[in-house]
C-alpha cells in the first residue's frame, strides 16, 4: 500500500482542487492506493496554514506516513527535506486530485519543476 498526499485548496474528497503551493494550502488529501485501486481518501487540515514556517510542513507530512507528496509548487529546501525522509516529490501539477492521481499512477506525473509564484521568501529562493 502507498500513501500519496496532495496539497489542496478545499476539502472535496477526490474532487478537491490542487493548490499552487503545498506549504500554504489549507488541506492535504491523503490517498491510500494499492496498485491502481484507491483504498481510502481522507482530508487533513494543514495545521500551519495560517502560520507558514519553512520546514514544519514536511515534518507534518512525514508524520502522516506519506510515501509520495504531490503539489503544484514547492521550494527546493522542502524538496530536500522530503527526499531526506525518503518521500518522493512531484510538483508542477494542477486540477482535481482524482485526475492528478490517475496521471501519477499512469506514470505521467513525476519529478519537480521550479516553484513559480510570487512569495519567494517562503520557498527559500528559486534557484
Amino acid at each position: 500500500m502507498k500513501r500519496i498526499a496532495f496539497s489542496c485548496e478545499n476539502n472535496q474528497g477526490l474532487q478537491s482542487e490542487m493548490s499552487g503551493h503545498f506549504g500554504r494550502c489549507p488541506y492535504f488529501m491523503l490517498v491510500d492506493v494499492e496498485g491502481s485501486d484507491v483504498k481510502n481518501a481522507q482530508a487533513v487540515e494543514n495545521p500551519y496554514f495560517n502560520g507558514h514556517v519553512p520546514g514544519v510542513v514536511p515534518q507534518f507530512i512525514n508524520s502522516q506516513k506519506v510515501n509520495v507528496m504531490i503539489a503544484g509548487g514547492m521550494g527546493p529546501k522542502a524538496v530536500q527535506m522530503f527526499e531526506s525522509f525518503g518521500i518522493e516529490v512531484a510538483t508542477g501539477v494542477g486540477g482535481v486530485v482524482e485526475n492528478v492521481l490517475k496521471a501519477y499512477l499512469g506514470g505521467k506525473v513525476s519529478g519537480t519543476v521550479p516553484c513559480a509564484h510570487d512569495h519567494q521568501d517562503s520557498c527559500g529562493g528559486h534557484d
